[in-house]
């Protein structure tokens, strides 16, 4: 998801609780969804961009709330950078689908709230504060429980390669975070337009050079559920969830945006019969919670998906 500074603040309406909610549930069952889409991640995040980014053009264009203004080179060219790293960062999260469950893999990729917070004293030279201190080790302690190190197992190699891949998303979305803030103050239906379609078009590339359009064996329920990764959890998703934020309050879009995450978890127990031991379970509280307490009284709120 984008990251806005929500400004003043606002009161909460139904409508607009309830869009936003929507928008947090369909983002939540990504991972399961993947496992239906038997395509390469380079594909599949070709294909969200690209189908993403024209339906928000074209729900931008029927708006016609307000005539866009022509960007600047300079944000423009960030924009894109930016937009690049979101598509890698959806293929690390992709195949880190691939390779582990789908509650591990989105309890990696929720660690990007602890990496920006470690960052920001060398990015933002803003100070740690005890308290980010402390949900940060909580944090890295609760990453430690889901990954499996500490169990009667341990971790497989499989799932180690997709704990890394996740983190590997988690890295590439806080640098996303941080080109974000850098970013000056544009419309967000704008911005977020060109994220999605330069994150699809980075792809493009790469697919044609090692033969990545090969859809060999892909069913029509395949194709069916690919249209709705692009065109319902990316563009109708992305549209509901920006077009709540008007409506709601800063700490409420905190609160909120966490049931992302825990809807993927029982998703994935529910219908990909993923098992979670006691100790991910705990994992998953300290990762989540720690992210809810650390980020849920600043000002200028950041919602990460």
């Amino acid at each position: 998801m984008d990251h806005l500074h929500t400004g003043r603040e606002k009161a909460n309406t139904g409508r607009s609780v309830g869009m936003f909610v929507s928008s947090m549930l369909i983002f939540g069952t990504i991972g399961v969804l993947r496992r239906y889409i038997p395509l390469s991640s380079a594909l599949l995040a070709f294909t969200r961009g690209i189908l993403g980014g024209l339906f928000l053009f074209g729900f931008v264009k029927i708006r016609k709330k307000n005539k866009a203004a022509k960007l600047p080179r300079r944000v423009l060219i960030r924009l894109l950078i930016t937009g690049a790293m979101i598509g890698v960062n959806w293929i690390l999260l992709f195949e880190a689908y691939n390779h582990t469950t789908v509650a591990v893999a989105t309890l990696c990729y929720y660690m990007e709230p602890t990496i920006v917070v470690l960052l920001s004293p060398f990015v933002f030279r803003e100070r740690l504060t005890v308290k980010k201190s402390v949900c940060a080790a909580l944090s890295i302690l609760g990453m430690v429980l889901v990954s499996g190190v500490i169990g009667e197992s341990g971790v497989q190699s499989g799932d180690f390669r997709g704990i890394l891949l996740g983190l590997g998303a988690a890295l590439f979305y806080s640098a996303v975070v941080i080109m974000n803030k850098k970013i000056p103050e544009i419309d967000a239906f704008q911005r977020t337009t060109v994220l999605l379609l330069s994150a699809g078009a980075v792809m493009l590339p790469y697919l044609l050079l090692t033969n990545g359009f090969n859809v060999k064996g892909v069913s029509p329920l395949s194709v069916l559920l690919l249209l709705v990764l692009g065109i319902v959890h990316t563009g109708i998703a992305y549209t509901m969830y920006f077009g709540s934020m008007d409506g709601m309050k800063v700490q409420t879009i905190a609160v909120l945006s966490y049931i992302d995450p825990v809807s993927a978890l029982f998703l994935s127990a529910l219908f990909l019969k993923e098992p979670l031991s006691i100790l991910n379970i705990v994992g998953a509280v300290m990762i989540i919670g720690s992210a809810m307490v650390s980020e849920i009284k600043i000002s200028d709120k950041e919602i990460t998906e």
